[in-house]
């Protein structure tokens, strides 16, 4: 089997150099690496991560762990892993995926296996998996906020939610819409925090009352009710609600394509009769629909991108200064499901 001194000598670098080649953790001339890659290929040269993990006491694996349920990833959880692994491994880094089952942990997950990292995607409440990095001083980030209590200083990559639902209930309100139904997240993610907070002050700001039927939950992520969501809760509410809601606030696409087939069978058009506005959807996908639907680009790709740079920068891999708490851009993303009133 060949090494990496075999490499480097029919190569004529330095050992280092194939090293560099291989992790890229710094630049080589597109000379050198296409020598050190042909060589490769003709040894049969394979890098040892093992080998390499002895020498550096480095396990050169960070961890994902993302919250599921018996369903398949949405478009945001796709784009924003592939940002997350494209970014690894520029730094020679490989990923664990830790899809965990159920909201609340109840194993040790990433704190017990080999890595130097971890990013934890949608945090909770008194989320179980910071609370088990944190004891185990596994270095990590957090792509949203944290409310551990206790847990402070923790970095953190994010968009402006607070702004995100300000700007949204502005747009809405502008149009003429005052009474708005908001099919927000599950009520333990921090986001959904966030986001519940702002939507009340922007409701104050405009001097909008606040009624019981305006603002839903979410259910359980493994629950048999989390499918049927925007479905239920558009039905359940438009069908036993004597005033007229004139907008709803879609946390994600899946829920706003549930609540689009409830409107359809209250007898309600969109935009003519109710707007639809998705936070997080897939944009590939969201001008396909008739109609096709208004919402945020949340850049899920390169909130991925940032969460592995502020990671390898507390594993020392980047140098200089970084703000421990990342903000990445949002805008509104205007279709034909939103009209004035």
């Amino acid at each position: 089997m060949a090494k990496i001194d075999d490499v480097a000598r029919l190569a004529g670098v330095s050992k280092g150099t194939v090293s560099n080649v291989f992790s890229q953790k710094r630049p080589t001339s597109p000379k050198v690496t296409e020598r050190v890659l042909r060589v490769s290929r003709e040894l049969n040269y394979v890098p040892n991560h093992t080998a390499r993990s002895l020498v550096t006491k480095k396990t050169m694996a960070i961890g994902l762990t993302i919250p599921h349920g018996n369903f398949f990833f949405s478009a945001f959880h796709n784009q924003f892993i592939n940002g997350v692994i494209l970014e690894a491994s520029t730094y020679g880094y490989r990923v664990l995926l830790d899809m965990i089952a159920v909201e609340e942990v109840k194993t040790p997950s990433l704190a017990s296996y080999p890595i130097d990292g971890a990013i934890v995607l949608g945090p909770t409440k008194e989320d179980r998996r910071i609370q088990l990095l944190h004891q185990n001083q596994i270095p990590f980030v957090t792509v949203g906020k944290i409310m551990n209590q206790g847990i402070e200083d923790v970095s953190t990559v994010n968009n402006n939610n607070d702004k995100i639902i300000h700007d949204i209930c502005n747009y809405l309100i502008s149009k003429g819409h005052r009474n708005i139904m908001f099919l927000n997240a599950g009520q333990q993610m921090t986001v959904s925090i966030v986001r519940t907070e702002a939507f009340i002050h922007a409701l104050e700001a405009h001097q909008i009352e606040l009624r019981p039927h305006m603002i839903h939950y979410k259910p359980l992520i493994y629950s048999e009710e989390y499918m049927r969501y925007g479905y239920d809760e558009t039905y359940n509410t438009l069908a036993n609600l004597e005033e007229k809601v004139t907008a709803i606030i879609s946390d994600d696409d899946r829920t706003a394509f549930s609540a689009m087939n409830a409107l359809k069978d209250l007898g309600y058009c969109v935009p003519e009769d109710i707007s639809l506005f998705v936070i997080c959807g897939d944009l590939s996908m969201m001008h396909q629909v008739t109609p096709s639907l208004t919402g945020m680009d949340l850049q899920p790709s390169e909130l991925g991108v940032q969460s592995v740079k502020l990671l390898m920068h507390k594993l020392s891999v980047l140098e200089g200064e970084f703000t421990n708490h990342w903000i990445v851009d949002s805008k509104i993303v205007e279709r034909d499901s939103c009209s004035s009133v």
